[in-house]
């Protein structure tokens, strides 16, 4: 399941940005679904709300490390949950890191194509809705105490001191 979210996410992703730089002119909005959805052709050197836009290199050794994290993290993989938070978290770095290996400005520091915007929100592609969508996917099976390897973590009892009453 890991692969096939990551190959999904990841070719949706390019096919995605590949759209936008043929049909959209940078900073030329157009209504998708009126003012909720609008498409908007920006090049972002920075990660998520356009922070550490002068470090673009590390961006990109920060998500070529969290591949290999995943690929790594994948062995002990036993939850179908989880198998689908890092195929949308690897598609998407994946989708990113693309566009900074293969986009200008050069190799490890190209700019990542991000076309689509919602009010009040930062303009964002498929691979950041992925890399989003995953990190809610892992915080629910965090409170739900699911690890990787689909074991459950119990609730703790609360202890109590020795010799102490309890009311019934």
């Amino acid at each position: 399941m890991l692969i096939s979210a990551a190959v999904v996410v990841y070719v949706a992703d390019q096919l995605a940005k590949a759209w936008a730089l043929a049909h959209l002119q940078p900073d030329v909005p157009q209504d998708l679904l009126g003012p909720v959805l609008r498409l908007d052709l920006t090049r972002n050197p920075g990660a998520a709300f356009s922070i550490a836009t002068s470090a673009t290199w590390v961006l990109t050794l920060i998500a070529a490390a969290v591949v290999v994290v995943i690929i790594v993290t994948s062995r002990r993989l036993g939850s179908l949950g989880w198998a689908w938070a890092l195929g949308l978290l690897l598609g998407g770095s994946l989708g990113n890191l693309t566009d900074r290996m293969i986009r200008p400005p050069g190799v490890g520091r190209g700019h990542v194509v991000d076309f689509l915007m919602l009010p009040h929100w930062p303009i964002f592609n498929v691979a950041d809705s992925a890399i989003v969508s995953a990190a809610v996917l892992i915080g629910l099976l965090a409170v739900r105490g699911i690890s990787i390897d689909g074991s459950r973590t119990q609730p703790h009892a609360p202890k109590h001191e020795a010799g102490a009453h309890t009311d019934a």
